[in-house]
């Protein structure tokens, strides 16, 4: 997985992006009509029912913005909130509050759904032993703040990106030759090139599965499109030889009949790339 260091990177990228797009030369709007001396306070209100996520991020927003604003937390990243709540309050120059409203609601309205959404499943896998695990099936350029959104959820962070970790999916699989070839390949890469990551390979059924456990070194068997029976036998295969993982398909109605054969996580794209955002609004006090 990517460093905090590396995560706090993607975040003030993020920042920087989204208001270098949304402001561009100026927010002629606030500077047409607000004097520049000028200052306010605002509320972020939630009209909706779910977990609140990004308080931090709209935090980092408002100090890049400009330092000197003051937020007032209410109510902290992943608790549950109802329509009526006050998240925070935001108090100093109503130009700079302004410039920062939008990219403030977007991420959080996104983020809350996101982290939402999460602790859906995890209350549905309660009890089981079993993670929720997010993928890469994130919005290109936000990454960072839809995985932060699962873990405000409850979830767990799936490889960040394609450097983070090794996933031998059926197209490398397909494209190598074989099964044994691509993991084989895979581990004298690593050892040339002195990387020391975790190696993830997709089985498509159960004769991939005792393939892959004739070779050693891999961290994560990823049980892909199996159903109950088949999944329930690839776990006994694989015993403690490595962890586990579910995908494809799994909804709400099928989350917990595969965490109850045995896997040690199931990974959902649901979780980032099927959500309705939470309705949030700043307003003026």
């Amino acid at each position: 997985m990517i460093s905090e260091a590396q995560f706090n990177l993607e975040i003030d990228s993020i920042i920087e992006n989204a208001i270098r797009e949304d402001v561009g030369d100026g927010d002629h709007s606030s500077l047409a009509c607000i004097p520049e001396a000028a200052t306010g306070k605002a509320k972020l209100l939630v009209k909706d029912d779910g977990i609140i996520a990004g308080v931090e991020f709209a935090k980092q927003v408002f100090n890049y913005v400009d330092s000197n604003l003051k937020v007032e937390t209410l109510i902290e990243d992943g608790a549950n909130v109802k329509y009526g709540d006050i998240v925070f309050y935001v108090e100093g120059s109503s130009q700079s509050i302004l410039k920062s409203e939008r990219l403030v609601l977007n991420a959080m309205q996104r983020m809350s759904a996101i982290a939402t959404k999460t602790n859906y499943f995890v209350q549905l896998l309660k009890g089981t032993g079993t993670e929720i695990l997010d993928t890469r099936k994130t919005t290109p350029g936000i990454r960072a703040l839809e995985k932060w959104a699962v873990k405000i959820g409850g979830g767990v962070n799936h490889r960040f990106a394609l450097y983070d970790m090794i996933m031998l999916k059926d197209n490398h699989i397909d494209f190598c030759g074989g099964l044994t070839q691509a993991i084989e390949k895979t581990k004298q890469y690593l050892k040339e090139n002195n990387k020391d990551l975790k190696i993830i390979v997709e089985a498509r059924n159960l004769d991939e599965i005792k393939e892959i456990l004739k070779t050693e070194g891999v961290y994560r068997i990823l049980i892909d499109n199996f159903n109950y029976e088949d999944t329930r036998t690839a776990v006994k295969l694989i015993g403690d030889t490595c962890f586990t993982e579910s995908s494809g398909g799994i909804n709400e109605e099928t989350i917990r009949l595969y965490a109850e054969c045995g896997v040690n996580c199931i990974s959902s794209g649901a979780l980032t790339h099927s959500v309705y955002n939470m309705d949030l609004s700043l307003k003026a006090v």
